[in-house]
């Protein structure tokens, strides 16, 4: 039987995956490259891509900061709340 902790982290992943899809809808709409996003974002191009892959680095979901959120929603031209999810984990017991 699984632990809370790891019912917690394949659900943060499970969300990490769904923010790396709107990610990769918006640059999309944006017509923009991946490269174009992380430098006027102020990124690296690896950095983006992980992010892209739901990941932060390699078998650690992905989990940018507000900053870096906001960011990323201004150069992609939509509203925080576009990139971020609904169904966010309950962080609550951590």
């Amino acid at each position: 039987m699984r632990q809370r902790n790891d019912d917690l982290e394949a659900d943060w992943a499970a969300f990490a995956q769904r923010f790396a899809t709107s990610l990769r809808t918006a640059r999309d709409n944006a017509h923009l490259s991946q490269e174009d996003v992380a430098y006027r974002a102020g990124l690296t191009r690896y950095t983006y891509q992980k992010y892209e892959k739901g990941e932060s680095r390699p078998g650690h979901p992905a989990n940018p900061t507000l900053r870096t959120l906001l960011a990323l929603a201004q150069v992609l031209g939509v509203a925080l709340h576009d990139l971020i999810p609904d169904d966010a984990p309950d962080l609550r017991s951590r």
